[in-house]
């Protein structure tokens, strides 16, 4: 096999590129399971790079689970990749509203605070993958600079510095917005608070996807709304034959859910999808309320287009942090609500006034000093390779019925097991060897996916997290018995 060489790519490392292509070759099944990969020297001379360069692209391809050298054979791709497991099957949960109890959630959430343990339950990420020095460096930077702003409440819709830069950024997502039309909120979770307090009252019924992430559904508890649950599919997102067939009924308020890689399923929906579900809901004036807290997050290729980039009517509400890529302690996300800005701003005010304004102002620093982008690289690729050594520890431990999605952003994977498999069961098994999971009956309003659980990608590979990987399918088998 011929690999030809290289054409000069701006920002990326020559060795990335020469993993870029081999990744390519396995994921098009030209190289698959078992095959060898071209030795180093031959990686040489056909791609024209040097030998350290293929040398370090090969140990970038077996830091990602996808090849693995033999002793005096060479380089292999491994045979147990993610594309020979099963998907998740589409989902089929039940077409009734539903009040939603949050008690499972919270408890699961309660039991993270406990020392050492190792936390494959929660999307969260090891704080060794954010900027913290950066940040920190900043917001004393910001402190000494504009000591009277820094402990004086901010006037809405927030710092002007930072509504500028999100401006700017949110150019990549498709979206072409103003300052004046972002609004600065503690988190992503105030901004889906806020939102569907402004869309909605106490009573009334919200479409989700199905898995839906367990966060809105403590939202939608909080302010006594009920939830429909669609069908959603792992790669295409909600399905929108039956979204339409809910609305022609009149019994919806608003739609909610995560427009690109999708907590729990990891689902990107391709930009004709998105502009097709604009449609629909403008044609029936339902608002939408969109989570894209992962946008920045893909693998490979450009961020993928936002939801709102296919607003015309202002009926989006777009909702995102910098906690995913940045830092979740400073608290900082904002969001873009079209006709609803103005309700969003009084319901920000009555609620807690204003976000800590140094926080602010610091996150604003760092997305002007041109680092971010630099950043953002690195933290994909971290998270690919994270996401890869899962799904290859699923693949070695869990039995071999079991399904995994293939998120292409993101940090988090869902799993599903034969149906009559009980997740809480193994939540409480796992849990006695301080390893949590998320069970699947988490993200349901309905109490369905008893069968699955999300795991965690946001914590860097070590022997660790090998060995709870080996413990929960050993677990998985234990209770399949």
């Amino acid at each position: 096999m011929k690999v030809r060489p290289l054409e000069t790519e701006n920002g990326t490392n020559l060795y990335e590129q020469v993993a870029h292509r081999v990744e390519a070759l396995i994921s098009e099944g030209t190289l698959q399971g078992g095959d060898r990969i071209p030795s180093v020297r031959k990686m040489h001379q056909q791609m024209n790079v040097s030998i350290s360069t293929v040398l370090e692209a090969y140990r970038l391809l077996e830091d990602r689970g996808l090849i693995a050298v033999r002793p005096q054979s060479g380089y292999f791709v491994r045979s147990n990749l993610m594309s020979h497991r099963e998907e998740p099957n589409p989902s089929a949960p039940p077409r009734t509203a539903l009040n939603v109890d949050t008690s499972l959630a919270f408890r699961i959430n309660r039991s993270l605070r406990e020392p050492n343990m190792i936390k494959l339950g929660a999307a969260v990420a090891d704080p060794s993958l954010f900027p913290i020095t950066t940040l920190n460096r900043l917001i004393g930077q910001t402190l000494r600079n504009a000591p009277e702003s820094c402990h004086s409440y901010d006037v809405l819709p927030g710092c002007e510095p930072l509504r500028h830069e999100i401006a700017r950024r949110l150019m990549d997502a498709g979206c072409s917005v103003t300052p004046d039309q972002i609004l600065i909120t503690n988190g992503t979770t105030e901004a889906l608070y806020l939102s569907l307090r402004a869309i909605t009252k106490p009573g009334d019924t919200v479409a989700i996807e199905s898995p839906s992430y367990y966060g809105l559904l403590e939202v939608l508890a909080s302010l006594h709304l009920r939830a429909l649950e669609l069908p959603t599919h792992p790669r295409e997102g909600l399905c929108l034959e039956a979204l339409e067939m809910v609305l022609k009924k009149g019994s919806i308020a608003a739609c909610a859910l995560v427009s690109n890689f999708s907590n729990p399923l990891g689902t990107c929906m391709s930009d004709l999808h998105k502009k097709k579900l604009v449609t629909i809901l403008e044609s029936y004036n339902i608002p939408l309320v969109e989570d894209d807290i992962y946008g920045d997050l893909c693998f490979q290729g450009n961020r993928p287009k936002a939801i709102k980039a296919f607003d015309q009517k202002g009926l989006v509400l777009y909702c995102a942090s910098c906690s995913k890529t940045l830092s979740p302690g400073l608290r900082v996300g904002w969001a873009v609500a079209g006709q609803y800005q103005t309700q969003l701003e009084q319901l920000k005010l009555f609620t807690n006034i204003a976000t800590a304004t140094v926080n602010q102002l610091a996150i604003a620093a760092f997305l002007s000093n041109g680092g971010y982008d630099r950043h953002l690289r690195q933290l994909r690729r971290s998270y690919y390779e994270q996401v890869m050594r899962m799904t290859q520890a699923i693949c070695d431990y869990f039995p071999p019925e079991t399904k995994v999605s293939r998120p292409s952003g993101g940090h988090v994977l869902w799993v599903e097991l034969s149906p009559e498999f009980d997740s809480m069961e193994l939540y409480e098994q796992a849990y006695q060897h301080k390893i949590s999971i998320a069970p699947g009956s988490m993200f349901s309003a309905s109490g369905g996916y008893q069968n699955c659980f999300r795991l965690n990608c946001g914590l860097p590979w070590s022997e660790e997290l090998e060995q709870a990987m080996k413990t929960l399918g050993n677990l998985i088998k234990i209770i399949n018995r």
